[in-house]
């Protein structure tokens, strides 16, 4: 995709979002998700939060985390999660469908990642059967860098992740098969629910509670 592309599917995923998440009963909001501690309020709340943040706002809440970005992140998400509504947390994603936010040093690839990602903590979270267009996904993982995945502190040693249905694969060792989506969220350390890996070592990225571990917020 170029750049225009890229930021017609990024619209198009919040826009997908939004479709989705307005569907979601009163207790889904406060439902957990993929991501260690998040309810499903505090993942929108996250992904919006450049919407409704300055760039000094950030670097105060920056600062106060030590500069921890992760720490960061995962204290404004609680806070706004606590003080804004779902209709308002809902609201501000969808007046800003076409916004031009990017992470710092991500372009429009950096922002299609940052949504198609944390939907997928939501819908996988949840149990929800939505399949990300096979594109937005393959260019996501397209852009998982080595560092990247570094950054998630995913332990993929020994193991080849071989998606099922896309020309996708990473890694050498046995084999770890399943949608491209699901690979992803391994890559970015999340565990699965059982059932939706398939391959000796599944069980390493499968969750054996009700919780996910350890989960690194991008």
């Amino acid at each position: 995709m170029n750049r225009d592309q890229l930021r017609d599917a990024v619209a198009a995923e919040r826009r997908e979002q939004v479709e989705l998440l307005d569907e979601l009963r009163p207790e889904q909001w406060d439902a957990p998700t993929l991501c260690d501690g998040w309810r499903v309020r505090e993942v929108v709340a996250h992904t919006t939060v450049p919407f409704r943040t300055s760039l000094g706002r950030t670097m105060i809440d920056l600062a106060r985390a030590r500069g921890s970005i992760n720490r960061m992140a995962d204290r404004v998400a609680r806070r706004d999660a606590a003080r804004l509504s779902a209709e308002r947390l809902l609201a501000s994603l969808r007046e800003n469908l076409t916004h031009p936010w990017t992470p710092l040093g991500g372009g429009p690839h950096g922002a299609l990642s940052h949504h198609v990602i944390h939907g997928l903590d939501i819908t996988v979270g949840l149990g929800l059967d939505r399949r990300v267009p096979p594109d937005r996904v393959a260019v996501v993982l397209d852009g998982m860098s080595p560092k990247k995945v570094s950054f998630f502190g995913v332990d993929l040693t020994g193991t080849r992740l071989e998606a099922t249905d896309l020309d996708w694969q990473h890694g050498e060792g046995v084999p770890v098969r399943g949608l491209a989506q699901d690979l992803l969220l391994v890559l970015c350390g999340r565990r699965l629910p059982p059932g939706r890996l398939s391959g000796e070592p599944a069980a390493r990225f499968s969750r054996q509670s009700g919780t996910t571990k350890g989960a690194r917020h991008f």
